[in-house]
């Protein structure tokens, strides 16, 4: 079955017209974006597998490109649109984090980073710089590889807050294992870093830890 062999009430295009985005299912929403499917495949079970291959709307968002090279049937103008559905996400997170304050709305604050980091093969340490009132002015993705207090040096993390004119930051990271447990060496790099921002006035409000479809927060349990 095809859109066009749905009742006209039915289909997701005129249903969300009609009673709002809000009464489509992942698979509808995700439907209008593929608008068709492929032989044999019709678009809702495209939409469907995506769903399934994923781990649900929030491992589709964070599948990085290569991710979704491998999905059969999904051709390089819906890969397109499934990443321009996705940066444009994260532009606006970034633009709420920018016009209020970060921790006003800290599920903002994950979601931005889950975005930006959770669909990496690699650890990729990043820093959220904050001004007076704990809004966004920039990000930046500083250091890869195995994060240790080796790895990540402070230096280059207070000169690059010296040049926002930050007066906090959020540190991130990922795990590509999935898991988002601190380890001791996260506790030991953190407490290093707040140590050296503090020379320069610079507060270290969190650090969080992103996985697939879930992220924690340190300064919630406690170790920041």
């Amino acid at each position: 079955m095809t859109i066009k062999d749905l009742p006209a009430d039915a289909r997701p295009r005129e249903k969300m017209l009609a009673r709002g985005p809000g009464a489509l299912s992942d698979v509808e929403l995700l439907a209008i974006l593929l608008r068709t499917g492929m032989a044999g495949k019709n678009v809702f079970q495209l939409a469907q597998e995506l769903l399934t291959t994923f781990g649900g709307l929030s491992g589709l968002l964070n599948a990085g490109t290569a991710e979704l090279q491998m999905v059969k049937g999904l051709g390089p103008a819906k890969r397109a649109e499934v990443a321009a559905v996705l940066e444009l996400a994260r532009r606006g997170l970034a633009e709420q984090l920018k016009e209020r304050q970060a921790f006003s709305t800290p599920g903002a604050v994950k979601q931005y980073l889950q975005l930006h980091l959770a669909h990496k093969k690699h650890e990729v340490f990043a820093v959220l710089f904050l001004d007076s009132q704990n809004r966004l002015l920039a990000m930046e993705e500083m250091f890869r590889g195995t994060l240790s207090q080796t790895s990540v040096y402070p230096r280059e993390v207070v000169l690059r807050a010296l040049h926002h004119g930050a007066c906090a930051v959020v540190l991130s990271h990922n795990h590509p294992s999935g898991s988002v447990q601190p380890s001791r060496a996260d506790e030991a790099l953190t407490q290093t870093l707040k140590a050296s921002l503090a020379l320069v006035d610079v507060r270290v409000l969190d650090h969080v830890i992103v996985g697939q479809g879930q992220a924690l927060s340190m300064a919630e349990q406690g170790l920041v």
